[in-house]
């Protein structure tokens, strides 16, 4: 039998993170799998609330699994990612890096820029990138294979909305994923 008790996704850098949580609340078991792998495991707790705090994904994030009664013996477990709730830091995520997503010779492509350090990521992997000042902003050269990506920052003119990036592969302009 098993005590699986919730499930989250997480977009990160170098990927989505499926984070799964085992709660024994008999035994106070605390079992904590990433990416199907266990990476946190406590037999025996007699206290059956608390944190679990642990790391996701080769960028090593922090993340926090709460758990706390809600009466009598029902539990709530809540996802904290870098400090904030899930909810915060996916909506604080898309401001600060743009994802996409590509099929390129038969391979599905996820390519995340982060925007306040600009690296690039694709598939989990950071990439190699040369970048240059153009007229209108500048670009962020890579390569996917034999495929010639560029990465163009160009201002939107308004203050609030700041730089518009856009990635550019073969000079086919792809829309942003959203997550």
């Amino acid at each position: 039998m098993t005590d699986l008790v919730a499930v989250w996704e997480v977009a990160l850098s170098d990927g989505v993170h499926k984070i799964e949580f085992e709660h024994g609340t008999t035994s106070g078991k605390r079992v904590v799998y990433v990416d199907g792998k266990e990476v946190l495991r406590r037999d025996w707790m007699f206290k059956l609330v608390g944190k679990e705090t642990f790391s996701v994904g080769g960028t090593e994030t922090k993340a926090t699994i709460n758990i706390d009664a809600v009466s009598g013996f029902a539990y709530e477990y809540t996802l904290e990612v870098n400090g904030k709730s899930l909810k915060k830091y996916m909506e604080n995520r898309s401001k600060t890096s743009n994802t996409w997503v590509i099929t390129l010779d038969g391979v599905d492509c996820r390519i995340v820029l982060e925007k306040d350090t600009m690296e690039l990521w694709c598939n989990g992997k950071k990439m190699e990138t040369a970048g240059e000042f153009v007229d209108d902003g500048t670009e962020t050269h890579f390569t996917i294979g034999d495929h010639e990506c560029c990465i163009k920052a160009v201002s939107s003119g308004k203050r609030r909305e700041g730089i518009i990036h856009s990635l550019i592969v073969d000079e086919t302009k792809i829309p942003e994923a959203a997550e």
